[in-house]
């Protein structure tokens, strides 16, 4: 754990903010070298970046806000500290939707294949800031006894979880060893990235990739969410998150059909 670069006085760098920087900007070179093709040059790029980076991350941090609301009443002046890490992906999966849609509209462009080209990058921007919460400490694993398991220092989140939770005295020095599913995640992630490029190149109607995210990367979520250690949500034992990936599934499944249904209208006509 490591979550600061460096510091200059009061002013410090965070590695969580560092690497979402570095998860947009790997983005947006993704967009601009796949854009050349489809006649999206870097300014449309950019823009198209600029409005889901804002709605993506008010998304986000609105969510990790309404998941620990008592604590952001008491303390208001951490609402803004999205530098210190608090961020939900879903909540920014749910942001960068919205502004998506608006976008198509304003530009007259068909919403589902300004998606599948969207979609190209968000594994890809989504592993750089995984591997941010891993820096940061947040958003950690279970007690692990494994050999990638890591072990945080005292008044980490791991630490304080593990104690709130009774498993260490606060004389302990460090966590117990925890899954890094920050890294397991973010590995997954990277995978999700090459299978995204490939629906991207093959597609052959607008959606297909869309499918593919959504058909892919909710599986690997919910899988995960069973190894998290930090305080989760839950209803009928399951967390919020898997939830929300259980009906994104679903969505997929109903993308798919309907783009099926559309595919066999022209040989039937």
């Amino acid at each position: 754990m490591m979550p600061d670069l460096f510091s200059i006085g009061k002013l410090s760098v965070h590695w969580y903010g560092v690497m979402m920087a570095l998860g947009f900007l790997a983005g947006l070179l993704n967009w601009t070298l796949l854009g050349r093709s489809t006649g999206r040059d870097f300014k449309f790029c950019s823009d198209l970046l600029f409005w889901i980076m804002i709605a993506g991350i008010l998304g986000a941090r609105a969510a990790y806000i309404l998941s620990d609301l008592n604590y952001f009443m008491a303390n208001p002046e951490k609402i803004v500290r999205i530098d210190e890490g608090g961020l939900i992906y879903f909540g920014g999966f749910l942001g960068a939707w919205l502004a998506l849609y608006l976008v198509a509209r304003s530009q007259k462009t068909p919403f589902l294949d300004l998606a599948d080209f969207v979609i190209t990058s968000l594994p890809l921007a989504h592993a750089f800031g995984r591997i941010g919460c891993f820096m940061n400490g947040c958003c950690h694993g279970t007690v692990s006894n494994g050999s990638m398991a890591v072990i945080y220092p005292m008044r980490s989140p791991a630490w304080h979880e593990q104690l709130m939770a009774g498993v260490i005295d606060p004389s302990a020095w460090q966590s117990l060893a925890v899954h890094p599913v920050q890294l397991y995640e973010a590995a997954f992630n990277l995978l999700l990235f090459g299978i995204v490029l490939l629906a991207w190149h093959r597609r052959r109607q607008p959606g297909t990739v869309g499918v593919t995210y959504l058909l892919t990367y909710p599986v690997g979520r919910f899988l995960l969410e069973f190894l998290r250690g930090d305080y989760r949500l839950r209803w009928m034992g399951l967390s919020v998150a898997q939830w929300i990936s259980v009906a994104l599934f679903i969505a997929g499944w109903v993308l798919l059909a309907i783009l099926r249904q559309r595919a066999r209208r022209p040989a039937s006509a």
